[in-house]
């Protein structure tokens, strides 16, 4: 029995979802300049908690003697900036995605919307169908610019973007084995097994996240761009000299430095949204169920919404885009 329970609460909190349709008539702010202050404020305490953390190296004969304040660690800075942008005491322990989508709703509560599963599309998925959607509620919907998307992605783009970010820089992995991993949890505990929902827009948050993360210090180019673009990309993070630090040491001392501001309507574009980047579904009884439900709330509706869209959004990811979007969404004309 304890065993099951660990199972039922580690499914629980695995995965999120939104009904995109119902809430499309909604009425809602433009949340683009608050998440930025919200990430841009974490980002700026995780790198003070990083030069807080500097160190230098230096060999005297077979020793070597360590003395703060004077170099800049590249794995420092991704630990506290993962730990500051989480708001979590450790960079990896928990399910840092999830615990970022519970703070937005919170967070963003004045500009967002929370729609009960009851009155959702998904109110008839049981238990056995969707553990996870049955035992907690639904995120929440903001609007960015134009877009509506779910607090959740952002989640996505943090954490799940950090992974494939990892897999890439320091695994020795491709970015298509980082795309194959999180098409996998999406058809596993973030999507199918838990909530019987596989979510694109979700995939679509990861890459992006991965574009976050590399920009940190950009050093790999980013895969949507061309060579010109990213010799005119900058950092959000430099490491650079510290002049009156400098002068009172008697030799070269570094710090990281807030390079650029984040913005995520850099990284936003339609096929985060749902009703757009189609969702697909365990079974083809979840499926109808689902289907009936918002032919209930707009008979007009149809999966992707915006088709030129998706045709924007094929574009942009090139052949990428096979691995993020919907079939719908990528044959979309």
């Amino acid at each position: 029995m304890e065993i099951l329970v660990l199972m039922v609460a580690s499914s629980v909190v695995c995965a999120a979802e939104i009904d995109s349709v119902t809430t499309r008539s909604v009425a809602l702010e433009n949340s683009r300049a608050a998440i930025n202050r919200i990430f841009n404020q974490r980002i700026k305490r995780g790198i003070d908690e990083a030069n807080r953390k500097r160190i230098s190296i230096h060999s005297v004969g077979d020793l070597e003697l360590y003395r703060e304040g004077e170099y800049c660690d590249e794995q420092v800075l991704y630990r506290e900036l993962r730990k500051a942008i989480f708001e979590s005491n450790t960079a990896t322990w928990g399910l840092k995605g999830y615990h970022i989508d519970v703070q937005l709703r919170s967070l963003l509560a004045r500009k967002s919307y929370s729609l009960p599963l009851n009155d959702s599309i998904y109110r008839d998925i049981d238990y056995l169908e969707g553990i996870s959607l049955n035992l907690k509620e639904l995120s929440d919907v903001v609007k960015v610019e134009r877009e509506l998307i779910g607090v959740d992605k952002l989640g996505h783009f943090f954490a799940e973007g950090w992974r494939y970010f990892e897999m890439v820089a320091f695994d020795d992995k491709s970015l298509y084995d980082a795309l194959a991993w999180g098409r996998e949890k999406e058809s596993g505990l973030f999507g199918y097994s838990t909530t019987g929902i596989f979510s694109y827009a979700d995939l679509v948050a990861n890459f992006n996240g991965m574009r976050f993360w590399n920009r940190v210090l950009l050093k790999q180019d980013d895969p949507l761009t061309g060579v010109i673009a990213n010799l005119l990309q900058r950092p959000y993070v430099t490491c650079d000299i510290q002049i009156v630090d400098s002068f009172k040491a008697g030799k070269v001392v570094k710090a990281w430095e807030f390079n650029r501001e984040f913005d995520i309507g850099e990284f936003i574009d339609a096929s985060w949204d749902e009703g757009n980047n189609c969702n697909s579904y365990a079974d083809p009884l979840i499926e109808a169920k689902v289907t009936k439900r918002i032919r209930d709330v707009d008979p007009d509706f149809a999966c992707p919404s915006l088709k030129a869209a998706c045709s924007r959004s094929r574009v942009k990811y090139g052949d990428y885009a096979r691995f993020l979007l919907h079939p719908s969404c990528l044959n979309a004309e």
